[in-house]
């Protein structure tokens, strides 16, 4: 066999809504939150795979031949099938993040080993050794922060802002670098001195939906009105919202997070695929660990123009595939009508998962899928994809 039926995990963090990912996979929603959805071989989830003598985990299905199941090249530089599939659902903003290179994260992960910090921490930075590039495209619209504005945006807004009026000279004289590593290090009182009067003044106009999603007004107050502890600590991951840009992405759009840019998805819905890894720098609107030496040592402080990714479409029409540089994966989106047939031989493991429609993938076996299900097919299978759907694929980097 080299075609299975998968079956993913759901996630449910505080952060996500409540319908979108049950109704994708026609469950009856809870009051649980459902944040994410996990395609994959993770450890801490793995996916179940239905197989001749019933389901199994992906990654022990992967061990019991894995050059032939993830392909040889695939197993050959990672061991492992090496990306994470998800669907998220963003309903409240995820903390700021910055990810670390590959060769950080070795070096990283091998210092708290030998620190013997447990990995299951509060104060773990490093819960392996691998870097965690990722790409989003977008289900729905989706805001997100992405990296820091270029130079003269920065400086109109901290010239804009009048609360700002004291970060104006640091940012002239000491660059992105001097500017965040004060806002990251200022006491406590001080951060709540400069942004009370600012949040307050945001926090009715808010209220009376007189902020666009393009302001990051409109994301300073949510902030603070979703933080329980906001009355006597105002979140310091605030200053970012208006140091980065804030990306606002059209369905199909996709946009690819690289080692060092400090993003934070804000809200909406899309499908993720990143390397498989859990390495997170938090930079603030979390109450969770926030290391900021090693967030300093990581982070790009450079102005970033974000990019938009199309993608390039496949000579048939059929497939859109989103290029990025990560070795680790690739995603694509098929749209396929009556009529036409998508014909496709897996250069490595893959994870497909209908967003709408319903098809019939046929290859060694036949398998019908609907809205949120997913087929995971092994290295060389051959198959055809007919029906009427909306379908993502994930599957491993072009590797050199």
């Amino acid at each position: 066999m080299n075609l299975f039926r998968l079956e993913g995990k759901v996630q449910h963090y505080a952060w996500g809504g409540y319908t979108y990912i049950p109704e994708l996979l026609g469950i009856t929603p809870t009051d649980q939150p459902s944040a994410e959805y996990w395609m994959g071989a993770h450890p801490s989830a793995p996916s179940l795979i239905t197989t001749a003598t019933g389901q199994e985990p992906l990654n022990q299905l992967i061990q019991l031949d894995p050059a032939n199941i993830t392909g040889p090249a695939v197993w050959e530089k990672f061991k492992e099938l090496p990306f994470l599939f998800k669907i998220l659902d963003v309903k409240d903003m995820l903390s700021i993040q910055v990810h670390p290179t590959k060769s950080e994260a070795e070096k990283g992960f091998a210092r708290e080993n030998a620190e013997g910090i447990p990995l299951n921490a509060p104060n773990r930075n490093y819960k392996d050794d691998n870097h965690k590039p990722e790409i989003m495209v977008a289900l729905s619209e989706f805001y997100l922060l992405h990296g820091f504005l270029p130079h003269a945006q920065l400086q109109e807004v901290l010239n804009a802002v009048p609360e700002f009026t004291s970060l104006v000279s640091i940012y002239e004289n000491e660059g992105y670098f001097g500017l965040y590593k004060n806002v990251m290090e200022m006491p406590q009182s001080l951060v709540n001195i400069i942004l009370r009067p600012l949040t307050d003044r945001l926090i009715p106009l808010y209220k009376t939906n007189q902020l666009a999603k393009t302001d990051p007004g409109f994301w300073a107050a949510r902030a603070v009105l979703n933080d329980p502890n906001s009355k006597d600590k105002l979140d310091r991951g605030i200053f970012s919202i208006y140091f980065f840009n804030i990306m606002q992405v059209q369905p199909g759009d996709a946009v690819f997070q690289d080692a060092g840019v400090p993003h934070a998805y804000l809200e909406g819905q899309n499908v993720e695929l990143m390397a498989n890894s859990d390495n997170v720098l938090r930079g603030g609107l979390t109450p969770k660990h926030v290391d900021v030496p090693e967030l300093l040592k990581h982070t790009r402080f450079e102005g970033i123009h974000p990019h938009i990714i199309k993608g390039d479409l496949s000579a048939d029409g059929l497939e859109r595939i989103y290029p990025s540089p990560a070795p680790d994966f690739e995603v694509s989106k098929i749209n396929i009508s009556e009529g036409q047939t998508y014909q496709h031989t897996a250069r490595a493991a893959e994870i497909l998962i209908v967003i709408n429609g319903s098809a019939t993938i046929k290859g060694e076996d036949t398998i019908s899928v609907q809205k949120g299900q997913c087929v995971f097919t092994a290295y060389n299978a051959t198959y055809q994809i007919t029906g009427n759907a909306e379908i993502f694929k994930a599957t491993a980097g072009r590797l050199k």
